[in-house]
């Protein structure tokens, strides 16, 4: 099993943004290690910080709103996806394109098959 590390672009929102305007794309890192812990993914965000939240909320929240803790994830339309973390230091908001994100599930799926033996 391998680790799948993917770069998305992003558009980042936090709850200090008060006027609706252009926002730049930024680098976002989707990261998963079966080793480390089969049942989860990683989310770093140019900040530097980094979200750990189960795979399956992601994949969920891609079809329908889905929240656990302090993440939350859900469709915006039909080509994007939201992702919202809270912390103590306030709420950031990740705007995705959904391919991206359903990209990386599947890698995330295929690294995780186990070959088959014969």
């Amino acid at each position: 099993m391998s680790v799948v590390e993917q770069y998305a672009r992003a558009h980042i929102v936090t709850d200090a943004d008060h006027v609706e305007e252009e926002r730049e794309t930024v680098p976002v890192v989707l990261r998963y290690d079966p080793e480390d812990d089969p049942r989860s993914v990683r989310i770093g965000l140019p900040d530097r910080h980094e979200w750990t939240f189960s795979r399956t909320l992601l994949e969920q929240g891609l079809r329908a709103p889905a929240g656990t803790g302090d993440v939350r994830v859900w469709p915006l339309g039909r080509v994007q996806a939201v992702v919202e973390f809270h912390s103590a230091h306030g709420v950031s908001v990740v705007q995705f394109e959904s391919k991206a994100l359903l990209r990386f599930l599947r890698r995330t799926y295929t690294a995780t098959a186990q070959p088959v033996s014969r």
